[in-house]
């Protein structure tokens, strides 16, 4: 065997692939990995659909194409109050997994720190770590997921370079606060590091919970790094479109880190996005309010099953405490478990911690699919748990 990447050698398969490969083994549905099971808006589809025939399908260009970077422009604007050259501060990548790891090699050296905040996406780590770069791990603790201010500010010192944020939080659905993005603001100013911000969730927030990038607060323009994500914003997962605005010095080290990776994007799917952003307002409400209306299905469902629910405010996702059910497991154990048993399908929490001790007693289920799927799981898992209780007597 010829020598190998260590990291890379150590790394195991990701846990979303492993959960989904095994609800297809037992039929399972499948609420584990975040995907949507209704398709994107029809305008956006049959643009990408018109777009393969147009006669521009060679490389379009490294940054992305004109309509793209405009509308993301466009949308930073619209949405956010953000203003954005298109031609030197967007630039498109593909997905959003990718724009993660451009940022981070477009700041970052090896020996240099980076703050992340537990419990994390799991490609943040071994990102950061391909880099040779240093993490800092900072745990928000449920079922608050508040900001350890304290911590944080003891995780930020002379080599930072940079703090990772994701805001809406996946797994915690946690939108952060202006209070808290004025802490964090604070603390990249004071020791001159840069913000990335994992922002994929903007427009899934909930229950008047705003989502507001770091991007928009003082200071912060020239020192953060804002992704987005169409494949969430458009319920278009596999299309893996993403996009990152940051002024002109960094959004060109972006580009360089781009070309190495991917070099380009599908030109039909980017002027497909293009026509997505430009949808009315009553689009991004629609689907927020629709997002909403399934998390509090799926919510109240696990509540009177007896899981202790934790509140969400963003994303694709609720936490559950599955300790009150008395399961002799942790929650990769409980998981498996209900996949095999309940046929339902959800993500051990533990899997997005890295340090110690983490918890080992909550699960994520994914609520971004149709009511009567969502319905239907829960009938199996009370199925299931009447089998339980009928064992136990």
């Amino acid at each position: 065997m010829p020598p190998q990447n260590a990291l890379l050698a150590a790394t195991g398969t990701t846990i979303f692939t492993v959960m989904s490969a095994l609800a297809a083994q037992h039929g399972a549905i499948n609420l584990g990995q975040g995907f949507p099971d209704t398709e994107g808006p029809a305008e956006v589809v049959d643009a990408a659909a018109a777009a393969l025939k147009d006669g521009r399908n060679q490389y379009p260009p490294l940054t992305g194409v004109p309509e793209l970077r405009q509308a993301v422009a466009a949308a930073n604007r619209r949405f956010h109050g953000i203003e954005a050259d298109p031609d030197r501060e967007v630039v498109v990548t593909s997905g959003a997994t990718e724009a993660l790891a451009a940022c981070l090699m477009a700041v970052l050296n090896p020996g240099d720190e980076v703050v992340l905040l537990e419990p994390l996406y799991d490609t943040y780590l071994p990102f950061v770590r391909m880099i040779g770069a240093v993490p800092r791990l900072v745990r928000l603790r449920p079922p608050a997921w508040s900001l350890p201010r304290a911590e944080l500010a003891a995780a930020f010192g002379p080599r930072t370079k940079a703090i990772l944020l994701n805001t809406p939080m996946n797994p915690t659905g946690k939108v952060f606060s202006a209070e808290e993005l004025a802490f964090i603001a604070e603390l990249v100013a004071k020791h001159d590091a840069v913000a990335i911000c994992d922002e994929v969730y903007e427009h899934l927030t909930f229950d008047g919970h705003r989502h507001i990038p770091l991007m928009t607060l003082p200071g912060m323009r020239e020192r953060s790094m804002r992704i987005g994500s169409a494949g969430k914003t458009f319920s278009l997962t596999g299309w893996k479109v993403g996009y990152v605005t940051a002024p002109a010095p960094l959004a060109s080290l972006v580009a360089k880190a781009h070309q190495l990776l991917t070099f380009t994007t599908p030109p039909n799917l980017q002027r497909a996005v293009a026509v997505g952003l430009a949808l009315p307002d009553a689009y991004f409400a629609t689907l927020a309010d629709g997002l909403a209306r399934q998390r509090d299905l799926l919510s109240e469902g696990l509540s009177r099953l007896g899981f202790g629910v934790l509140p969400t405010h963003g994303s694709y996702f609720i936490t559950a405490d599955v300790s009150p059910l008395g399961f002799d497991g942790d929650d990769s154990a409980f998981c498996r478990h209900i996949t095999e048993t309940a046929k339902v399908a959800a993500i051990p929490v533990s899997a997005f911690y890295a340090g110690p001790d983490a918890p080992s007693h909550y699960a994520r289920f994914a609520f971004c699919k149709r009511p009567e799927v969502l319905e239907e799981a829960l009938d199996r898992l009370g199925r299931w748990a009447a089998r339980r209780a009928s064992a136990a007597d």
